[in-house]
């Protein structure tokens, strides 16, 4: 460990990896991804240089959200392999120096889970104020205007007991009741369980909606909102969600990882502006590490734009604060689809050498994009129920070339294989040196071997309508990173007459260059300057 990082924990200049289980690799073949094929490409995650692993839920789940939907907290479902297999797959991690981090769904279950099934029993249930039931409005109808993410209303009617409960998702996801101190003992409880299975920390689902109002008054409209845009954004979700006491929640959470260990992370899920992120920081010892920051994913792909979230960002951060960025994930269109594959390794080299920790979302390091889902195999239950499917961006890893993209050897992937396989596959990209995995390799290995890139004080030169140009730099080294976010050859003036280039998305030797230098179309480098 150099200097640089004796004072800084792990995440500061750790590279976090998230994977969604069912699409990464399918060990046990049945066309699933599962626990066994995320062991045997534990070298492939390695000669990546990632530092920690976010895997998607694996519990015992009837699956309508992909595992989103637990009946069982403590358990692996069959379908992605068994407690043994997991212990096994954290061990293997653990030997080649990387981090497990498990996604933790708080705000709902399963509506099979046993909790849930005793609740709905009877009123009088011991665990009926496990969850959120209420008698319907005068009308008959819902309790309130409430809204759930995939549209339609947040409640569902119970016949059994003449009762709505809440499902801020899928209605097969009732909300539990985090105002109840006997089910908030059972949830820190299932945080000891994996914890003393050598977890690194907590990717916690949806965080700031796992408390509501106790009044449940309804949401105010959104000014705001536009036609297209999702149901659920018709409301400003001030009274389902982000509540006071959820703060409360967060500390418990902190002290009860600190107990496991300093090097323990609690990351959180919160779709918010920057600003708001701000408060889940909290204290040093109080708040979520990591609030991921999801703002670069919304933002207009612009310099002028980008330099201003950044430069927002950094000045809104508590002194003990760790900024962190995310370009796509499991809920979200891909960054090829998004920007195009030319100017995608520019958004790479970006994501890798901004301040703050990055996430990648498997396959974004192979460049893959959306690939289309016809009607009659979309899996997404979303699309169901109104919101728009997220299957696109959920595909399968491709390995190979081979018939089934190395993903499964014996059954066809629950999804399809984007259709340039020949190409988009990680054995044909490990030995092409521009290839969009090398790429992301080198900028890995870059950052891992300078400090200044990793850890370094951020520092903005210039953001025009064509060229973003920043510097990273500590007390030994200064690097300047200039990206074109254009298709046009561009001219600029910020190269220096002793300095050299030491990466670039579209040369492997790294090379001199002078004060005033040309970039390529959608080209970006690093430069290393006196």
């Amino acid at each position: 460990m150099t200097s640089h990082a004796l004072h800084h924990p792990w995440w500061h200049n750790g590279i976090i990896y998230e994977i969604y289980i069912r699409s990464f690799c399918d060990g046990s073949g049945d066309g699933i991804g599962d626990l066994q094929g995320i062991e045997q490409r534990v070298d492939y995650l390695s000669d990546l240089g990632i530092d920690a692993v976010w895997l998607t839920p694996f519990y015992t789940s009837p699956q309508a959200d992909f595992g989103y939907d637990v009946s069982d907290y403590c358990n692996v479902d069959p379908l992605y392999g068994s407690l043994p297999i997991f212990d096994s797959l954290v061990a293997r991690l653990h030997e080649r120096n990387i981090k497990t981090i498990i996604d933790f769904v708080p705000n709902h279950s399963s509506i099979q889970h046993p909790w849930f099934i005793s609740a709905r029993s009877s009123r009088s249930s011991p665990h009926r104020d496990w969850y959120i039931w209420r008698d319907p409005a005068p009308d008959g109808g819902p309790p309130n205007n409430w809204l759930s993410l995939p549209g339609g209303p947040a409640w569902t009617f119970d016949e059994t007991t003449g009762q709505y409960y809440l499902h801020s998702f899928l209605a097969e996801q009732p909300d539990l009741n985090w105002r109840n101190a006997e089910l908030r003992a059972q949830m820190m409880n299932v945080l000891c369980f994996w914890l003393e299975r050598g977890v690194a920390g907590f990717r916690v689902d949806v965080l700031d909606r796992i408390f509501k109002d106790p009044l449940l008054r309804n949401d105010p409209p959104n000014p705001d909102y536009r036609d297209g845009q999702p149901d659920f954004m018709r409301l400003r979700s001030v009274n389902s969600s982000n509540q006071p006491e959820l703060m409360d929640v967060i500390a418990d959470m902190r002290t009860l990882l600190a107990s496991y260990g300093d090097d323990r992370v609690l990351i959180g899920e919160l779709y918010q502006p920057v600003d708001q992120l701000v408060p889940f920081y909290a204290g040093p010892n109080n708040g979520v590490q990591i609030p991921f920051n999801f703002n670069l994913m919304w933002q207009k792909w612009y310099p002028p734009a980008i330099a201003t979230l950044v430069h927002d960002f950094e000045h809104v951060l508590p002194r003990h604060a760790w900024p962190n960025w995310v370009l796509s994930n499991h809920d979200q269109s891909r960054i090829v689809t998004r920007f195009g594959a030319a100017q995608a390794k520019t958004a790479m080299m970006l994501l890798l050498t901004l301040r703050g920790t990055p996430t990648l979302y498997q396959g974004d390091e192979l460049g893959l994009a959306d690939v289309p889902v016809e009607q009659s195999k979309q899996q997404d239950q979303f699309a169901r129920v109104g919101e728009g499917g997220r299957d696109a961006y959920r595909t399968p890893m491709p390995w190979t070339q081979a018939r089934y993209g190395g993903f499964s050897e014996l059954r066809e992937p629950w999804l399809p294989l984007p259709p340039d396989l020949a190409h988009i596959n990680a054995q044909h990209q490990s030995k092409e040196p521009l290839s969009m995995l090398n790429l992301t390799r080198g900028l890995i290995a870059l950052r891992r071997a300078e400090p200044a890139l990793a850890l370094g004080a951020y520092h903005c030169i210039e953001a025009n309508d064509s060229l973003y140009v920043y510097e990273r730099s500590d007390e030994h080294k200064r690097f300047r990173i200039i990206l074109n976010f254009t298709d046009q050859i561009i001219h600029c003036a910020h190269g220096s007459r002793h300095g050299h280039i030491v990466f670039s998305t579209h040369f492997v030797t790294p090379r001199g260059c002078a004060q005033e230098m040309t970039l390529a179309p959608h080209e970006g480098i690093i430069m290393a300057v006196p």
